[in-house]
């Protein structure tokens, strides 16, 4: 990770370097529309575009979409196998669209539950991406923060056995440098749609710090607009990082 904000101060402006979204509300937009829930996520791959094209033209450097968490498996079965062919499809449609606006594509979270042909998909669509410098977009899938933490304490550990016997020695730039998203800032914005007010085990290291906006907004209805409005509400916020306000007042007026 390029910098904690439990260590350090990251410098922030009024757009976020780096916004976090839980796409909720998909399967409730189709039930009000007396549709299938299967509709509402369909429906939510547009939202998803939106947000990619809206994010790169403010200068947002980071996004990263909460797709499939790891308790999502619990769902009905026809809508996992659903949710598994709309990714499919994405990677098979969008990653051109994706190399146009010079978006750089990442998943992460534990791919190895997926069938061999979503795996080759999201390794192609990662490697024909890699390049792209303007936006960095970052889709987790079958993720959880929780899990994210225990695998980096896994890969930290086999990385340096010494580390058992020595845990003293650990801190949290050991650990930092094995989880995820140890590459990317942390993020400044998160953005929850669909009403529900909790982070569900979504970057839960990462969001120590976060300034988090909850809207009643379904997924599928959230635009430019919905954006727009989290973000202005971003910039209204004194980002303190556990300093009084005097000491950011101060510091924003050398």
């Amino acid at each position: 990770m390029k910098m904690s904000s439990t260590r350090d101060i990251p410098v922030t402006s009024g757009v976020p370097r780096h916004v976090a979204i839980i796409m909720d509300g998909n399967g409730r937009w189709a039930s009000q529309r007396l549709l299938p829930r299967t509709a509402g996520h369909a429906k939510g791959v547009q939202a998803v575009r939106r947000a990619v094209e809206t994010c790169g033209r403010l200068g947002v450097d980071y996004l990263t979409l909460f797709a499939f968490s790891s308790e999502n498996w619990r769902r009905p079965a026809d809508e996992v196998s659903l949710l598994m062919r709309l990714f499919v499809q994405a990677l098979e449609r969008e990653v051109t669209k994706l190399q146009e606006q010079g978006v750089r594509l990442r998943v992460i979270g534990d791919l190895s539950a997926f069938e061999p042909r979503l795996q080759d998909l999201i390794s192609q669509a990662q490697a024909s991406t890699v390049h792209n410098d303007k936006l960095n977009l970052t889709v987790a899938a079958n993720y959880g923060g929780r899990w994210d933490i225990l695998q980096a304490t896994r890969n930290m550990l086999a990385k340096d056995p010494t580390l058992a016997q020595n845990p003293a020695a650990i801190d949290e730039q050991s650990l930092e440098a094995h989880l995820s998203m140890s590459w990317a800032p942390e993020p400044d914005l998160f953005i929850r749609t669909g009403g529900e007010q909790r982070v569900s085990n979504f970057l839960i290291w990462q969001l120590a710090y976060t300034e988090l906006f909850f809207t009643d907004c379904y997924w599928p209805d959230f635009g430019e607009k919905e954006l727009k409005a989290a973000f202005e509400w971003y910039s209204s916020r004194e980002r303190r990082f556990g300093r009084t306000s005097a000491q950011v007042h101060t510091t924003a007026g050398r």
